[in-house]
C-alpha cells in the first residue's frame, strides 16, 4: 500500500475518482479513503492547511494503514527563476523554514530532538516520479522544498527562504509529513506544482491556476502508479 497526502480536495480530486472499491473512514476529523488504483493498493487522505494538520495526518495513515511510503501531492510558490506555472519540483529534501531557535545556537530550520535541518525524501521514488513527469512531457526539477505556516507573497520572504536554504518551491505540509515519516522510518516523496512565484503576485496568481497545476502533480502521480507500482 501507498498513501498519498494532499492538503487541499482540488490536489485530490482527480485521484479520489480514480480509487476502486473505496471506503471511508475518519479518525481526528481526517478522512481517510482505502483502496486501489489500476489494482494496487492505496490509502488518501485530505490533511488540511498547515505543518499540524500535515503531521497528525501522516502519523494516523502511518499507525493505522502502514503505508510502505507515503507521496505528498499539492502545488507551491516557485522559488527559482527557472520555474513557471505549472511546472513542477520534485524534492529531494525538505526543511521547515520557520523552525527558528537560532537565539539558543541554532540554525535556522535546524529542528531539535530529531537533531537535522534537512529531512531526506526517498531517492528512489523520488526518481520514478521525475521518470513520469519526464514521460508526460511535463518540465520538472529536483530540489529542496520549503515548508512553513505561512502562504509567501512577500519577495522579502521569498529571498531570505532562497538564500538560507538553496530552496526550489515553498508550501505549507511537505516538511511536516518528512518529519513525521523520518521519525517513522517511512519512505516519503514530495512533489508539488508550481501555482504562483511566491511574491508580490501570488495571491491572484494562485486563485487562477491552483486547480490547473494540482492537475500536473495528480497526472505524474497516476502515471507512477500505473508503471511502477501496478
Amino acid at each position: 500500500m501507498i498513501g498519498i497526502i494532499a492538503a487541499m480536495q482540488l490536489e485530490l480530486e482527480s485521484i479520489k475518482r480514480k480509487i476502486e472499491n473505496a471506503r471511508e473512514e475518519t479518525v481526528s476529523g481526517i478522512t481517510y479513503i482505502t483502496g486501489s488504483i489500476y489494482s494496487y493498493p492505496v490509502v488518501c487522505a485530505v490533511c488540511g492547511v498547515g505543518k499540524v494538520n500535515a503531521a497528525v495526518c501522516a502519523q494516523t495513515m502511518i499507525l493505522k494503514y502502514a503505508p510502505e511510503a507515503i507521496i505528498n501531492t499539492g502545488v507551491g510558490g516557485a522559488l527559482s527563476k527557472d520555474l513557471k506555472v505549472c511546472d513542477v519540483v520534485v524534492g529531494n529534501s525538505a526543511v521547515q523554514h520557520d523552525f527558528d531557535t537560532s537565539p539558543l545556537g541554532d540554525e535556522k530550520g535546524f529542528v531539535s530532538t530529531v537533531n537535522i535541518t534537512h529531512f531526506p525524501l526517498d531517492e528512489a521514488l523520488s526518481n520514478k516520479l521525475i521518470a513520469s513527469l519526464t514521460f508526460l512531457g511535463i518540465h520538472a526539477k529536483s530540489g529542496v522544498i520549503a515548508t512553513g505556516d505561512q502562504f509567501v507573497c512577500d519577495p522579502r520572504v521569498k529571498e531570505e527562504i532562497v538564500s538560507r536554504f538553496d530552496a526550489k518551491a515553498c508550501e505549507m505540509e511537505g516538511g511536516a509529513i518528512a518529519h513525521v515519516c523520518f521519525m517513522n522510518n517511512t519512505p516519503c516523496a514530495i512533489l508539488r506544482a508550481i501555482s504562483d512565484g511566491a511574491d508580490d503576485g501570488a495571491t491572484l496568481s494562485y486563485q487562477e491556476f491552483a486547480e490547473i497545476a494540482a492537475n500536473q502533480s495528480v497526472r505524474a502521480l497516476l502515471h507512477f502508479i500505473k508503471t511502477s507500482l501496478a
